[in-house]
């Protein structure tokens, strides 16, 4: 699940460091009203356990999940914001420039940003961590956008140069992955 519409979304900013990203820059009036939404239309299996980024946007969100289904909450920072370093604080109009990059190489590190193979290691991480753990756990993961796109391209095995072709993912959409 990506979290819900955020404080950040709504003044278009890049927020992706721990030190700004843990304490503020939470879920937005917008965002509070679309979990209250996807929660009162739940279409996807219960879940058991909820791991989210400690993040105050993602944790928000997960809180509005748990309290719903009565769950308790993991913070796991591997599934924080990827961090685009010099863009950090910035205009959100910045991503483009990164993504741009990103398509010609996974590795890179320009700006300080955060290379797309090194979020796809972390977040693969999570899920294998958890499918040995876990085994028929329900698990609600709530993360960021583009980790999650990253995360997603690297399960279909696609190269991570293309994971801006996954479908965007909205604030507050959950996806689908692993056993049915």
């Amino acid at each position: 699940m990506r979290h819900g519409h955020s404080q950040a979304n709504q003044q278009g900013l890049i927020i992706s460091s721990p030190e700004r990203g843990i304490n503020e820059f939470g879920l937005s009036e917008s965002g509070e009203r679309q979990l209250a939404q996807a929660v009162a239309e739940w279409g996807w299996p219960t879940p058991t356990k909820i791991v989210h980024s400690d993040f105050l946007r993602t944790t928000q969100t997960a809180a509005r999940v748990a309290s719903a289904f009565k769950l308790e909450m993991a913070a796991d920072k591997r599934l924080r914001e990827r961090y685009f370093g010099e863009f950090d604080g910035q205009a959100d109009e910045h991503y483009p420039d990164v993504w741009a990059l990103d398509s010609r190489d996974a590795e890179h590190g320009h700006y300080q940003v955060e290379a797309v193979s090194s979020v796809a290691a972390r977040m693969s991480a999570v899920i294998e961590a958890l499918e040995q753990q876990d085994e028929g756990e329900t698990i609600l993961l709530v993360s960021h956008g583009d980790p999650l796109q990253i995360l997603l391209t690297a399960l279909a095995n696609k190269p991570l140069t293309q994971h801006r072709e996954q479908p965007a993912l909205l604030p507050a959409s959950i996806t689908q992955i692993g056993r049915t």
